[in-house]
Order: structure tokens, then C-alpha cells, then sequence
């Protein structure tokens, strides 16, 4: 594993998956039915293949992408640790992303993410999840890269201005989809300005909750649910 530790400007760079698999494809409404297994994962970090949502006409499919976009016009793949995130207020002028909106849109799911606050003593981790601490969907765009026969597929989450809750903790954060908005963000359709702008925002802040955690979450080869105890 190339990264261990948070980086100073990193933006949702660790997060957490450990729903049963027949929750997430009810959820999801995925269609596929090779995905038999899913092994829970309490800190999943940049580099790493993850599950994620894509749809077309025949419904909803799970894939499992590398985190970190890889262009199809990059020559090395390690250019994917510095595309973990695209900024959604810059995606229409980045030609790299732009290209991707109409057609490679997808949801990377999740059941948490974690954060550092600043603090006198150092940074603080927090664990963020939903109110009713079910799964939800990160707004992501992926993409296929291939180099004398080797195929992979990445991917890359899409951050925003923090809301209310995550504000005092960081100034971006994730953008987590609505079940509404999944629906619009995962539609094969083109997508207007307009369109992205009210998809991509920060999620209800009334919706979500925070709480901070022990730095075992630093190091992303610590795995288990003990990385989810408060403090």
C-alpha cells in the first residue's frame, strides 16, 4: 500500500463499507448477480479496488473500480493517487472530468467516511455516517485505462463546500446523493450546469452525524469495527 497515513490537503480520504450485501443490492437496486460476496471493510483508502454503482438500460450493476482516476490518456497508473477527489465546482472546466460527465457517472457506496480536524495537539479523526446509519452514495465518475493489454477501471469521488456539521471539522466534504438525486446522477441522460449544480451539493447536515474516533484510523493498514469507537 502506497499510502499510509492522511495526507495535509487530503479531501474523503479514508472510508468505510461493512453493510450485508443483500442490504446494499435492495438499496441499490442492482441487477447483477455475480457479486456473491462482499467482505466488510473499515477503512478503505486511496489505491484500492471498491464497489460501486453504474447503470445502463438494463438496470443498476455493481463494479469494482480502483480508487483513484486514471485517465485514459495517462502513461503511468500512480497519477490515480493524486485524482481521488474532483472538486465539484471545477468539473465542467477540467477536461479530464468534463469528458467523463456525460457518459461515466457513477455512485461509490459507502456506510461512513472519516475526517481530521485540526486541533492544537494534532488531528483529530472523525467517524460521519447518516442519521440512520444506512448506506448512501458518493457522487463518482470513473473511467477505463488500458497499456499493452493490461484493463483497469478507476474512479473518483466528487467533494463540495461542507455543510453545517462538517464545516467545524473540515471545509469540503463528499457529495452525498439523495435517492432522488441518485437516480438523475446514474441516468445515461446529459446532464446541463444547471442539472449539476442541484445535484452536487452538500448534503442535509440534520441528516448526518458526527463523532471523533482514536488515530488507529491513520494508518490505513488498520483494519476491524473497533476503528468505529468514539472516544
Amino acid at each position: 500500500m502506497r499510502q499510509k497515513r492522511v495526507e495535509e490537503n487530503e479531501v474523503c480520504g479514508r472510508y468505510n463499507l461493512f453493510s450485508e450485501l443483500k442490504t446494499i443490492a435492495e438499496r441499490f437496486q442492482l441487477m447483477n448477480s455475480e457479486v456473491s460476496e462482499l467482505v466488510p471493510r473499515y477503512n478503505i483508502a486511496p489505491g484500492q479496488d471498491i464497489m460501486a454503482v453504474r447503470s445502463d438500460k438494463n438496470g443498476n450493476h455493481a463494479f469494482f473500480p480502483r480508487w483513484g482516476l486514471v485517465p485514459t490518456w495517462a502513461k503511468d497508473p500512480k497519477i490515480g493517487y493524486k485524482m481521488i477527489n474532483a472538486r465539484a465546482e471545477t468539473l465542467h472546466e477540467k477536461p479530464t472530468f468534463k469528458r467523463l460527465l456525460s457518459r461515466k457517472r457513477c455512485l461509490i457506496v459507502a456506510d461512513g467516511f472519516y475526517e481530521w480536524k485540526k486541533e492544537k495537539n494534532g488531528k483529530q479523526p472523525y467517524h460521519i455516517h447518516l442519521d440512520d446509519r444506512s448506506p448512501f452514495g458518493f457522487a463518482g465518475l470513473w473511467d477505463e485505462w488500458e497499456n499493452q493489454g493490461e484493463v483497469i477501471h478507476t474512479c473518483t469521488i466528487i467533494t463540495t463546500e461542507a455543510n453545517e456539521l462538517m464545516r467545524d471539522i473540515h471545509h469540503r466534504m463528499p457529495v452525498i446523493l439523495t435517492r432522488d438525486s441518485e437516480e438523475a446522477w446514474l441516468d445515461q441522460a446529459d446532464l446541463s450546469m444547471t442539472d449539476l449544480t442541484e445535484l452536487l451539493v452538500a448534503y442535509d447536515p440534520n441528516a448526518m452525524f458526527a463523532y471523533p474516533i482514536s488515530t488507529f484510523v491513520n494508518n490505513s493498514r488498520n483494519e476491524g469495527k473497533d476503528i468505529l469507537n468514539s472516544l
